[in-house]
């Protein structure tokens, strides 16, 4: 089960918003066969491994990090590949919560006659799909916060300049993230003040969408993200407080502008929330800046973060901080991050972690 969470790991990025799976087959301590989820509508691990093994699957166990499925999508069921090839035993980290599996592929199999045992290494496989579980019961994306900061804590000077508090291997890194992704997103002022271009480069599995939270559709065009909306997508959310100019403007350079007619801020990040979990989007990385990481996590929506750290001073009481939220009153309402990583990349500190708030 260890060898077919390492395979199902291969998918990430190319599988999204299905989730990653793998496979081995074997007879005993020898392995026969060994698959794993490549692409999103490609074959799936259990039928590449079955494939590999051939004959030598019949009697033989398979081991899967997620319970197989039984329905059709845009592949056939794969409990009808099993059974097929006359596998004996089939041994599942975990139960697939898709409403059209839910424990069904497990039961067909078991009364199928075959020996059924799931649970093996679950919080490992429930940790590898964590964003697609989570898209899955709550329909919305993994949110994954991302910022470079100083070593006293800034994301800017005081003046609001940025570039470049990271070395050159950290902002390597960070491309990997945004190529793996399904969007990224930033404020308008990170928008208007950085002029990012937001792209992965070199690029990475997935193109993300460009994603500018700009209630008043401000977001200049001479900016990158507008120059190269036709390359890239760009969404600019915006208030119903957005002139009809403005937008007009924006969406006949090529960003698609969307509408939240909510009336506070928070309730429009929650609503954005939920418009990317409708479009299936599984992960969404933030990249800033203060005022909206910190109103996601004034929202407890920050699920991961990745954080480079400098061994730079800025100073100033008006630099920015990475979370400039509301914040919390008590320490004890802090939240940690659960057995958080941490190593030396150049110059630099990168933690990471997952994100615990308290009951």
């Amino acid at each position: 089960m260890q060898r077919a969470l390492e395979l199902a790991r291969l998918g990430q990025g190319w599988v999204e918003p299905n989730p990653m799976v793998g496979c081995v087959i074997a007879h005993g301590p020898e392995v026969v066969g060994e698959g794993w989820h490549r692409r999103f509508g490609g074959e799936h691990a259990e039928v590449e491994a079955l494939r590999q093994a051939g004959q030598r699957a019949q009697g033989a166990t398979l081991y899967v990090t997620l319970e197989p499925c039984c329905h059709w999508g845009k592949q056939p069921p794969c409990t009808q590949a099993i059974l097929a090839a006359g596998i004996r035993r089939v041994v599942a980290a975990m139960e697939d919560p898709f409403p059209q599996v839910a424990g069904q592929g497990l039961r067909q199999l078991a009364h199928a006659g075959l020996e059924v045992d799931c649970g093996l290494l679950e919080a490992e496989a429930r940790r590898l799909n964590a964003p697609y579980l989570k898209l899955v019961q709550t329909g919305r994306p993994w949110v994954i916060a991302k910022w470079a900061m100083t070593l006293d804590g800034k994301l800017a000077t005081r003046t609001g300049q940025s570039r470049w508090i990271s070395s050159p291997e950290s902002r390597a890194l960070v491309h990997q993230l945004r190529g793996r992704v399904d969007a990224i997103l930033v404020g308008s002022r990170t928008a208007a003040v950085d002029d990012p271009l937001l792209t992965a480069r070199p690029p990475g599995p997935r193109t993300a969408v460009r994603i500018v939270l700009d209630s008043r559709a401000s977001l200049p065009s001479e900016t990158q993200l507008v120059q190269t909306a036709r390359q890239w997508p760009v969404l600019v959310a915006v208030g119903p407080e957005a002139g009809e100019t403005d937008r007009r403007r924006l969406a006949s350079a090529g960003c698609e502008v969307l509408v939240l007619a909510e009336p506070e801020a928070q309730q429009r990040l929650t609503a954005l929330l939920d418009e990317l979990g409708r479009r299936r989007m599984t992960n969404l990385l933030v990249e800033g800046g203060g005022r909206l990481l910190g109103a996601l996590f004034d929202l407890q929506a920050i699920d991961e973060v990745h954080v480079f750290i400098a061994p730079k001073l800025f100073g100033g009481t008006e630099a920015v901080v990475p979370l400039a939220g509301l914040g919390i009153q008590q320490p004890s309402e802090a939240a940690w991050l659960d057995s958080p990583q941490i190593e030396r990349i150049g110059p630099d500190m990168y933690i990471t972690g997952r994100v615990r708030y308290p009951e």
